[in-house]
């Protein structure tokens, strides 16, 4: 039997050994197994609108630690590359900026905005060269609508994980505007999968959440499970702060407080009548996690009521039981647990494919 297992039959299955959680050298590996060969948000459109446009970001700081720039080039065409010089490893663009191409500070050598080696100094003399090796590495980009996917070393395409939630959202999120103000980060003292796993099952939501659960109908919760994600279907308790849905979408007619799509393994889109909150859960250590609340406004006059109000206050009682998690699994009388048939499809899923991944 392979190290990671979880039985597929949810009623005779326990949850991960704690080793998961709390050993360091499995922390590294879960970085190159799960996190490099999976999808990442990491902007939007906006910040590339015109020809030339340069957009630096690290990718998944502290872990995966990678330094990408997103380009539009003179056809408009987006590209993700890698921000790193191919002749000595120098950084080439540290902030959001324009150009008619990327030139290195270190020693000049020059790329079109496609990454491929345009010039450089000083170099009659080398034999074989330019060569493909000496063009900036093309990262894959997935964008939908107006949000931007990339992966590493991608395991399969990005719409294996993203295209139920792109099937079933038929809000217009190339109009949502990203607010920044409204956007914050938190430092949680658990890891990474134990955050992920509380926002994987409502099963918690009456014991945790007493504000949204006066909102939410608990006993219609529901969550649908598909290939590398999932959607739990808030419904509201009355047809108060919920969406007007279209009769195209197939679910006309219900009262939904709250869309809570996650994908695997680390982002969590939750469409509310006001707009999207997106949560991108960062590793720092085996017992710290940041977590990036990014707000896309859609409707403010809907703002901060129903199901996507408070969201303060449900990420501190949140934290607050994740943190209290952390410290209970390095006991020496807990090893695993089980799951709930009814309730903890979510939480359950996610082991799965942590077995999937991590015995591959």
């Amino acid at each position: 039997m392979h190290r990671f297992f979880v039985d597929p039959n949810i009623a005779k299955a326990h949850t991960l050994h704690t080793d998961f959680y709390s050993d360091p050298e499995l922390f590294q590996v879960i970085k190159q197994k799960i996190f490099s060969v999976t999808w990442q948000f990491v902007t939007d459109t906006d910040e590339l609108k015109e020809s030339g446009s340069c957009y630096p970001v690290t990718l998944l700081e502290n872990y995966l630690d990678e330094p990408l720039l997103l380009t539009k080039d003179k056809e408009d065409k987006l590209h993700c590359l890698s921000n790193v010089c191919t002749h000595r490893g120098n950084i080439l663009i540290n902030e959001k900026c324009k150009a008619a191409n990327i030139r290195c500070k270190y020693h000049g050598r020059i790329f079109k905005l496609d990454g491929s080696f345009q010039s450089m100094p000083e170099f009659k003399e080398v034999e074989n060269f330019p060569s493909a090796d000496d063009n900036l590495h093309q990262i894959s980009l997935y964008n939908w609508s107006k949000l931007l996917f990339t992966s590493l070393q991608p395991l399969y395409p990005a719409d294996v994980f993203l295209q139920e939630m792109m099937n079933r959202i038929w809000m217009p999120v190339n109009e949502f505007v990203f607010r920044p103000e409204l956007s914050k980060e938190f430092l949680v003292d658990a890891h990474w999968a134990l955050y992920c796993e509380n926002y994987l099952e409502g099963f918690h939501i009456p014991f945790v959440h007493a504000g949204l659960n006066a909102v939410i109908d608990y006993g219609n919760y529901s969550t649908e499970l598909f290939r590398y994600s999932n959607l739990q279907l808030g419904i509201a308790k009355d047809n108060e702060d919920c969406f007007d849905i279209p009769s195209t979408s197939p679910d006309h007619g219900k009262n939904i407080a709250a869309y809570y799509f996650w994908i695997f393994p680390n982002m969590m889109f939750n469409f509310y009548p006001w707009g999207l909150s997106i949560n991108i859960v960062k590793p720092q250590s085996t017992d710290k996690t940041k977590v990036c609340f990014l707000t896309y406004m859609w409707d403010e006059s809907k703002y901060n009521f129903g199901a996507g109000s408070n969201l303060d206050k449900v990420e501190m009682e949140d934290e607050s039981i994740v943190q209290n998690v952390q410290k209970g699994i390095r006991s020496r009388f807990y090893n695993h647990g089980r799951y709930s048939v009814t309730r903890e499809q979510g939480t359950h899923h996610f082991h799965r494919l942590i077995c999937e991944l991590m015995n591959t």
